[in-house]
């Protein structure tokens, strides 16, 4: 689970979140919606504790983040608005491959995790490949792969549809649809609304750094909320 206890963030005198609080549920799927500069990536980059808050806390699976910022970060596994902020690899499998190495797994076991997360994202056969060859939706695909690979126990993308086309983007949602049900706890961060609210169990719109809405999201009036509507 992941806990978010009255937390506030400023930049300077820019207060980008005002004590807000919410918890996303093992297994559970939301969708994290709200206008540019409504706070939404702020929020996010608190909980594998590439922010510091100026007030509250995050507590992942039950611990505080600031306490052991390795057990976040191995158990949410981020993607970023922009894909190249992950990347760590010139070559797209030693990209996927880097997680998995890092947590001490076998070869083999590091081997299969790659396969099935480039898989995921409609990126087999492409392993040799170098990054920089990839065009701009490859890479976003490739960045999904990365976090995929992990098998993390919540997993957190940042606009993740970002110049898919319309098969990829499908291919990615019957993943996320798919982690969502086998447990993993799915957040995805968006003001894009269109395929994905319906497979979220509650929508979370933020507007101003505060939560003005939090429910399932045929309750949910999008009217005024700065975000694009599903249709």
């Amino acid at each position: 689970m992941i806990e978010v206890r009255g937390l506030s963030h400023r930049y300077g005198e820019a207060l980008a979140l005002d004590s807000v609080s919410i918890s996303i549920a093992d297994g559970e799927f939301v969708v994290l919606a709200g206008p540019n500069g409504s706070g939404k990536t702020t929020l996010v980059r608190h909980w594998n504790g590439l922010l510091d808050p100026d007030a509250g806390e995050v507590l992942v699976n039950g611990l505080a983040v600031e306490e052991d910022l390795v057990a976040a970060r191995s158990a949410i596994g981020m993607v970023f608005q922009n894909p190249r902020d992950g990347f760590v690899a010139a070559r797209v499998d030693a990209d996927v491959a880097f997680g998995p190495e890092n947590l001490g797994l076998a070869r083999e076991e590091i081997d299969r995790r790659v396969e099935e997360a480039l898989a995921a994202v409609n990126l087999t056969g492409r392993n040799e490949d170098r990054i920089e060859t990839l065009s701009g939706g490859e890479q976003e695909r490739l960045a999904i792969a990365g976090a995929l690979a992990m098998e993390p126990d919540h997993l957190v993308l940042d606009e993740p549809f970002t110049g898919l086309d319309a098969f990829a983007r499908e291919s990615v949602l019957d993943r996320l649809e798919a982690l969502s049900r086998e447990g993993t706890s799915v957040v995805v961060v968006t003001h894009d609304l269109r395929d994905v609210l319906e497979l979220a169990d509650r929508l979370v719109v933020l507007s101003s750094g505060r939560v003005v809405r939090d429910e399932p999201p045929e309750s949910v009036g999008l009217e005024g909320l700065g975000v694009r509507p599903p249709c």
